[in-house]
């Protein structure tokens, strides 16, 4: 396991979700409680089923589906419902009473399953000559990042096959891979309906629930299912809450998964915030050839 903490009076100064190859364990359970089986409720507002909304809502961004209406849609009808987006994100970590967030904001192409975002640390999350921001391209079953430190040449990038990682890059980056963070939501098992709100002045469903990880693998997109079968093997239980915002075209807007995991230490919570907009934005991520990839060994502080 890589990890970047800092103690600091015996305690845990701070836990930075950076570079965290070994997850384990994710948080189980959720409000409506209960057996093993589906259990949607109705959208009683909105007149749509919960637990295919939100099923539907990563095919959605992929375009292998339309948002609306009660059919599905394939080709070039289906594409232009979303495509790319605009991306922020949050990872919110807490360990011995200390919380620590990472922000990230970029683009993501979910098509093509690629994104480039920064990603800023925290204050005194690292060392002060790691203060820069750190690019992360993301490519599926793997993550690239710049400005990684840690004996890192400025000029190299950090490679990481995500379907080696016990978390599949669920909180590894400090960002979960927005692909990931929908294809998540295919797994889900228990959703209730929340209620109609606005974000960012955007009308909005928010519904609420579960999502089993293995199930979620088996039901991802052939590119998303590498990483997150890493992910349904190396977390101790494979259930993950999540909130969830659709807009009228059952676009995801925003979602928030509670992630837990244990770190020879007391246990860190993870909320990770993953928040969609400027849909169609023009993406471009060019990744790195091998020459340009440092394979030496990152230092450990």
């Amino acid at each position: 396991m890589v990890v970047q903490q800092h103690r600091s009076g015996g305690g845990a100064r701070a836990v930075c979700a950076l570079a965290v190859v070994g997850v384990m364990a994710a948080t189980a359970g959720c409000s409506g409680g209960g057996g093993g089986g589906d259990c949607a409720m109705a959208d009683e507002r909105g007149g749509a089923d919960s637990l295919d909304a939100v099923h539907r809502a990563a095919a959605v961004l992929a375009g292998t589906v339309s948002g609306t209406g009660t059919g599905t849609m394939t080709g070039a009808g289906a594409r232009s419902v979303a495509g790319s987006a605009e991306v922020r994100t949050s990872m919110e970590t807490a360990a011995g009473g200390t919380r620590v967030t990472i922000r990230g904001r970029g683009t993501y192409d979910f098509r093509n399953q690629v994104g480039r975002l920064e990603v800023v640390l925290p204050e005194d999350a690292a060392g002060e000559d790691e203060h820069r921001p750190i690019t992360e391209l993301l490519a599926p079953g793997a993550l690239y990042m710049m400005n990684r430190g840690a004996g890192v040449p400025a000029d190299k990038w950090v490679r990481i096959d995500t379907t080696t990682l016990e978390d599949g890059n669920l909180v590894t980056g400090g960002v979960t891979d927005p692909m990931a963070a929908a294809e998540l939501l295919r797994g889900a098992r228990q959703v209730t309906y929340v209620g109609r709100t606005e974000l960012a002045g955007v009308a909005v469903r928010h519904y609420r629930g579960i999502s089993d990880i293995g199930r979620a693998a088996r039901e991802a997109s052939p590119k998303s299912r590498g990483a997150l079968a890493a992910a349904a093997k190396g977390f101790h239980t494979d259930t993950v809450p999540f909130d969830v915002y659709l807009d009228d075209q059952g676009r995801l807007r925003k979602v928030r998964h509670r992630f837990s995991f244990a770190n020879e230490g007391p246990a860190v919570e993870v909320v990770s915030t993953t928040l969609l907009y400027g849909f169609g934005v023009p993406v471009s991520v060019r990744l790195p050839d091998d020459r340009d990839i440092y394979t030496g060994k990152i230092r450990q502080r």
